[in-house]
């Protein structure tokens, strides 16, 4: 039986004090609530509903491939449910797993087995529950000798007895739809916070003689909310090692683990090599053999096989096999580097195709050029793209030789097999096979230096 998915992510997280919703601010390159989201997506749910509030104008994008649910009075947990029901009942959702859109490290798996287990017992209602060495302000879960589910009592209404209690409500839950949008109806908001409390659907079920489970995670961490930057700086640590482990084990080398920072949908083949102080983000793979690092930063890249990435920037770009780049190149969106090229010391490259075995050893700038195979680019060579108002194209023939220190300004063509003279400034295009050099006439003045010497006795 299939189910539905409701986050929640509606506060504005106001102990992070930032100008940004909580849910937006990220983890190794992935916000908050986009964590949540796909773990959802992963185990397996049919829809994906997200209760958005503060802060929407960058909160909506975040969930773009949701159904948007928006609560613009924030009235507890409780209120967020009577605000979206009308929406799930639209879709017909008869399984419904509520998450919080703060708790990154809750896995799919954990979800599914939630379901799982929610629909082995028959449940109304069923409650995520974790085991804390501190509960402290945490809502405890009461069970009777059984072990069967009686109430979740809140840490100020607990006694001393119940407050002996380490397994607490993670704020998970999974609904049957029919009893959920029955008990909304009879939640009252009489406490401190005139807020609609979730937690009270639990207690109604159980007094309307429904079945009422409670689930505890085999994992506390997964549960752990974010509130401040404290929190968030831990979560980011646990991220990070539980990723890393995990690609370890995969068979990628780490030298230093703690100093590498790979994120959640980066895709890292065997024999991969990450040296410190290296962070891999977005959608990055990187295939068989690729060492990256030290110091190096990648987002959304594309990295084959036996490729080398030392201390460099790579954004939205594509290396093919065998290509190396660094130490500190600069590799910005729509660079494709193709097999056995190579991109040296402080390199720029833009929106260009670099071609086999092509070279870019140092000190350039490549923006918007299709570069041919067996290329040389001396260094200091500069493709003159803008002319203050457009972009315009370079293209390089294969075989060419460019001399040091050279201006190619666009628009502009060499031809295959072309050389151009070091120091040149190339304007117009160069036919296959010729030399083309603009270098002016040297003047020499002997004994310069005396002469002005003289002038100023």
């Amino acid at each position: 039986m299939g189910f539905s998915t409701l986050v929640l992510a509606a506060g504005a997280g106001t102990r992070m004090k930032s100008e940004k919703p909580k849910v937006a601010h990220e983890i190794l390159g992935k916000p908050l609530l986009r964590w949540v989201i796909d773990a959802a997506r992963q185990a397996g749910a049919d829809e994906v509903f997200t209760v958005l509030g503060h802060g929407r104008g960058t909160t909506v994008p975040l969930a773009a491939d949701t159904t948007i649910v928006i609560q613009d009075e924030q009235l507890g947990t409780g209120h967020a449910l009577q605000i979206a029901r009308s929406s799930l009942e639209a879709a017909g959702v008869e399984t419904l797993v509520v998450l919080s859109g703060d708790t990154p490290l809750l896995r799919s798996e954990t979800i599914r087995s939630l379901v799982d287990e929610h629909l082995r017992a028959a449940a109304a209602v069923s409650v995520l529950t974790m085991c804390l060495d501190d509960p402290t302000g945490y809502g405890r879960v009461i069970r009777n000798a059984q072990g069967a589910f009686l109430r979740i009592v809140e840490h100020k209404d607990a006694s001393d007895e119940e407050l002996e209690t380490a397994e607490v409500n993670s704020g998970v839950y999974c609904f049957d739809t029919a009893n959920l949008f029955k008990m909304l109806g009879e939640l009252k908001n009489n406490n401190r916070q005139g807020e609609f409390y979730l937690t009270d659907v639990a207690a109604l079920t159980l007094s309307a003689g429904n079945t009422v489970n409670a689930f505890c995670a085999e994992d506390a961490r997964e549960l752990a909310g974010i509130n401040d930057r404290v929190q968030l700086a831990q979560t980011t640590a646990e991220a990070q090692r539980r990723i890393n482990t995990r690609h370890m084990l995969n068979g990628v080398t780490i030298t230093e683990p703690t100093s590498a920072w790979i994120g959640p949908d980066v895709v890292l083949a065997n024999d991969v090599e990450i040296l410190p102080l290296t962070t891999l983000t977005g959608k990055t793979s990187v295939d068989w053999g690729s060492v990256i690092g030290p110091m190096s930063r990648v987002n959304n890249s594309v990295i084959g096989k036996s490729c080398v990435v030392d201390d460099s920037v790579m954004i939205d770009a594509v290396l093919e096999d065998k290509v190396s780049i660094g130490p500190r190149a600069y590799l910005r969106p729509g660079t494709i580097m193709r097999t056995g090229s190579r991109a040296g010391t402080h390199v720029e490259i833009k929106k260009s195709d670099i071609g086999p075995n092509s070279k870019v050893p140092h000190l350039s700038y490549i923006g918007d050029t299709q570069i041919g195979e067996n290329v040389n680019l001396g260094a200091g060579t500069i493709t003159c793209n803008y002319d203050g108002v457009n972009k315009h194209a370079t293209v390089i023939g294969s075989g060419c030789f460019v001399g040091s220190d050279t201006m190619l300004v666009a628009p502009v063509t060499l031809g295959d097999n072309v050389i151009i003279g070091a120091g040149s400034v190339i304007t117009r295009d160069v036919p296959a096979g010729a030399l083309a050099l603009t270098r002016p006439e040297q003047v020499i003045k002997e004994d310069w230096k005396r002469k002005e010497a003289k002038s100023h006795d």
